[in-house]
């Protein structure tokens, strides 16, 4: 085990500083998937939650979590670790806030809709789907969330987006919006800007070498992923347009 003093303060990727920052004042927090338990450590830390269960569908990164809550020497906010397959285990008004991140967007939907009983006392999910994210939009709005807040960052080569998720009425009129966040275009996010110049650059070295056989030696399946390259490629020029 590492040696750590009781002031030991878990180090945050830029990731989950992100999902962090989403947390309210006063929280008393959910983290499903908590792996080490550095989110719910260092809320308590800095003294921004009332509480936190760090729950995990495993055994290992529970234990890990509770040696670092241990070591991290927290005694005046709560902190405690359940083993629990997604919300399953979470009961009503145990938490007002659920945070769900690093895992791919279907996971997070399946999750969602587990613990669809406890929408009505939960006043807020913080999402970051790593994976899918115009299916979760397209979830959110169908059952009733409002994304009241997004941001997009890029560590390490990889892009990331968080969503602060209440209930609400949620209406996107265009693709864009669900595929690339209306929030993000509206507040013309910097990053997003960069990940679709390099969505761009993609699409188009594909295209490339597509359009490098002759039309005629191109099979049905080509075809058929070239027609839907080019729609990829407008949507991405309409939302690079719309964030300019």
């Amino acid at each position: 085990m590492t040696n750590h003093t009781a002031n030991f303060v878990p180090r945050l990727s830029e990731r989950l500083k992100l999902v962090a920052s989403f947390v309210p004042q006063d929280s008393r927090i959910a983290d499903i998937g908590t792996d080490h338990g550095f989110v719910p450590i260092c809320l308590a830390k800095e003294g921004r939650i009332k509480s936190a269960l760090a729950m995990d569908v495993r055994t290992g990164p529970l234990e890990r979590a509770e040696a670092h809550i241990k070591e991290a020497g927290i005694s005046d906010i709560p902190i405690s670790t359940r083993l629990s397959d997604g919300l399953k285990e979470l009961k009503p008004q145990e938490a007002d806030t659920v945070i769900i991140a690093g895992m791919g967007g279907e996971l997070e939907i399946k999750i969602l809709q587990e613990g669809r009983h406890l929408w009505s006392t939960i006043r807020r999910f913080i999402l970051s789907p790593q994976s899918d994210l115009e299916k979760v939009r397209r979830f959110l709005s169908e059952e009733g969330f409002l994304i009241e807040k997004e941001a997009m960052l890029r560590e390490e080569g990889k892009y990331y987006t968080v969503m602060s998720v209440v209930r609400g009425a949620m209406v996107y009129n265009r693709t864009i919006e669900y595929r690339y966040g209306k929030y993000l275009l509206e507040q013309k996010e910097p990053v997003l800007k960069e990940y679709l110049k390099k969505e761009e650059e993609r699409v188009l070295a594909i295209l490339a070498s597509l359009s490098a056989k002759e039309k005629g030696e191109l099979t049905k399946g080509q075809e058929k992923a070239r027609q839907s390259l080019l729609e990829e490629l407008s949507q991405i020029r309409e939302a690079e347009y719309e964030v300019q």
